[in-house]
């Protein structure tokens, strides 16, 4: 393969890890900082491409960027509210949310499973028409990749340091310790759910306006990919600095992506990727597990060892 077709191999890899980098960074709200685990973020995901992409063909490729975070913080208050309200598990309403997402995006999708965006303008194509000519006009994809993740980036940055932020970071660390200093958590966890699921919509609509398509199973997979990429960042670094942490958690969706191009390009078959997805999560969860017992594992094993010599 030539140096070529590699550099342009890491360059889709580096686009599309940035794009699910978003709903990392989603995660890394609603899971890391709030401590609640949302299952509904492929449905959500899913939404937000559909959303994007109607908004998009009907003429409208910016507004569809506000339209599919908009879908997607209805989602995300759906989800708080059942969680809140009805005293409904978090894992079981993100799994509710999910289920009634598929019946809502094949309406907001006209019935249909697929979409085609061929002849639609999209922020992309507006991007590659404002560069054309310039020296970046071959990476216009990966220049509004890269802006909307350093938009994110600097929102989650600033907004987690504020009276707001901090009280949902607290919510995630010891709700009963936040409602005894006279602090909502059901106002918290809604906020966040909501912040976190209009990041998700925002990649979902990126994706889509990427690919020009959208179909039903846009999404299928990604709670699990993000939630691999976002404990892949915490091992490089996992500990109070919010910027530091959310920039490992972008690093840590583009190195996973890379890993989905690595194996794409050994032939691997596709329908490979979502057990390597699933072995990536283990391994990256019970890693620091493991690697706090293996003084543990050590001590058993000499101590075998030594019976089997007497």
């Amino acid at each position: 393969m030539s140096i070529a077709a590699l550099l342009g191999l890491g360059q889709t890899a580096l686009e599309l890890g940035l794009i699910s980098a978003l709903t990392v960074l989603a995660l890394f709200l609603s899971y890391s900082m709030l401590n609640v685990c949302d299952l509904s973020t492929d449905g959500c995901f899913t939404l937000g491409a559909c959303v994007g992409a109607v908004v998009a063909i009907a003429g409208h490729p910016w507004l569809a960027i506000p339209a599919a975070m908009l879908a997607g913080m209805l989602s995300g208050y759906v989800t708080a509210l059942l969680q809140t309200r009805l005293g409904i598990e978090s894992l079981l309403a993100g799994i509710i949310v999910n289920t009634g997402l598929y019946s809502i995006n094949i309406a907001v999708m006209g019935n249909a499973s697929l979409l085609n965006m061929n002849k639609a303008e999209t922020v992309f194509t507006k991007a590659k028409a404002f560069l054309a000519g310039g020296p970046f006009a071959q990476q216009y994809k990966l220049l509004v990749a890269v802006i909307a993740v350093l938009l994110v980036v600097l929102f989650l940055a600033f907004f987690l340091r504020t009276r707001l932020g901090l009280a949902i970071r607290a919510t995630g660390n010891n709700s009963d310790m936040v409602r005894s200093s006279s602090i909502n958590p059901i106002f918290t966890t809604t906020v966040g759910l909501v912040i976190a699921n209009a990041f998700t919509g925002l990649s979902g609509c990126l994706l889509a306006q990427s690919q020009k398509s959208v179909n039903i199973d846009i999404g299928t997979g990604m709670v699990t990919i993000a939630l691999a990429s976002l404990l892949i960042g915490d091992v490089f670094y996992n500990r109070g600095n919010v910027p530091l942490r959310a920039g490992c958690a972008v690093l840590g969706a583009v190195l996973f992506r890379l890993v989905y191009t690595i194996a794409l390009r050994f032939n691997m078959p596709a329908f490979m990727l979502k057990l390597i997805s699933s072995v990536i999560v283990v391994i990256a969860i019970a890693g620091p597990y493991l690697k706090k017992q293996m003084p543990v594992y050590r001590r058993r094993w000499a101590l075998m060892r030594g019976k089997e010599d007497e």
